[in-house]
């Protein structure tokens, strides 16, 4: 429980419904971030008060620390765009907060994740996005197991977000309301350059900007400071629009070039994962997030073996960035994904 809304609508509808249940917040990161501070612990406890249920704060500063942080610094270090709330979600909500829900003797662990999860005549656990395609949460949550899921419950799955706003104030939940920025919970509003630059120094390196004649057309201070994709803030005036089109870390160079030279019709995936835990077997035919916010794509995914596959999509796409990841969906249900190495 983070003390926004969704958290605690979830608590509230599962109150209503006759469980007993725990408030569990976990302590992530320092005062002053969203989503993981003392802060977000004050919020949660006022609202377990007023529901009448005991909550508990946990300290995951370490793992957090570990498994989220330190690899997305090292991410972009190395030229490459990460997303640390997928990590969060299978290291740190769904994994560390599982193991404290069990040590607390709970039946399950609910959150207000946007997405479904159903077991189906298979006898396997299916994760299935949610009914509000503005809220679907579903592709942060594609590399979780079948252990997991078969200990999830999402109270929110089937509602759309104005549904869930009138229920918390019908209810008179004591919540706080704040903005939903897309910005990271542990990073200060438009300071991911300073913060990468403070935790590795290193990464403050100057080089050049290359358009794709490969002739230098300005100068960086770091690779950390863009991502694929990019086109405002490149310090460039080259008469068109340019974007991001490559971060040559072996060189310390950003590639630009115009829109149509940003849109790549395939890329090669690493450390794909299969939330039934079976690959399939031959050629995958499905839809394809590239990102959070794409609608998806008809693509082929083809199986190389040792955590390996290639996606070739049917038309291209803008902007295929290394390091984020691409998920796999059919008929609405997420069958797992795997992290951009390389798009071409």
């Amino acid at each position: 429980m983070s003390g926004g809304t969704d958290s605690s609508a979830a608590a509230a509808m599962l109150v209503d419904q006759g469980y007993e249940v725990i408030g569990l917040t976990a302590h992530m990161w320092k005062d002053g971030s969203r989503c993981c501070s003392l802060e977000d612990v004050e919020r949660a406890r006022k609202v377990c008060s007023y529901l009448d249920i005991r909550h508990y704060v946990v300290n995951a500063q370490e793992i957090f620390t570990d498994k989220i942080v330190d690899p997305f610094v090292e991410a972009y270090a190395a030229g490459r765009t990460p997303s640390p709330c997928i990590y969060c979600n299978s290291f740190v909500k769904f994994g560390f907060l599982v193991d404290r829900a069990l040590q607390l003797n709970c039946d399950y662990l609910a959150t207000g994740h946007y997405a479904g999860v159903e077991k189906q005549a298979d006898g396997k656990y299916h994760l299935l996005s949610a009914k509000d395609p503005n809220k679907d949460q579903s592709y942060f949550l594609h590399r979780l197991n079948q252990k997991q899921l078969a200990f999830l419950l999402f109270p929110l799955a089937d509602l759309p977000k104005p549904e869930v706003k009138a229920y918390s104030k019908e209810r008179g939940l004591p919540i706080v309301p704040r903005g939903e920025s897309q910005d990271l919970c542990f990073i200060e509003e438009g300071r991911l350059a300073e913060f990468v630059e403070q935790r590795d120094p290193s990464v403050v390196k100057k080089g050049e900007i290359h358009d794709p004649d490969g002739n230098v057309v300005g100068h960086h201070n770091g690779l950390h400071r863009f991502t694929v994709g990019q086109r405002g803030k490149l310090g460039i005036a080259l008469g068109e629009r340019m974007y991001v089109k490559r971060l040559d870390k072996e060189n310390n160079v950003v590639e630009v070039a115009p829109r149509p030279g940003v849109m790549q019709v395939a890329c090669a995936l690493d450390e794909v994962h299969w939330i039934s835990g079976d690959e399939p077997e031959g050629e995958l035919r499905c839809e394809v997030r590239p990102r959070y916010r794409s609608n998806g794509a008809l693509a082929n995914v083809r199986f190389a073996g040792g955590g390996k596959a290639d996606v070739v999509f049917d038309e291209p796409q803008f902007a295929l960035t290394p390091g984020q990841a691409a998920v796999f969906y059919k008929d609405g249900e997420v069958l797992g994904g795997g992290w951009i190495d390389e798009a071409s």
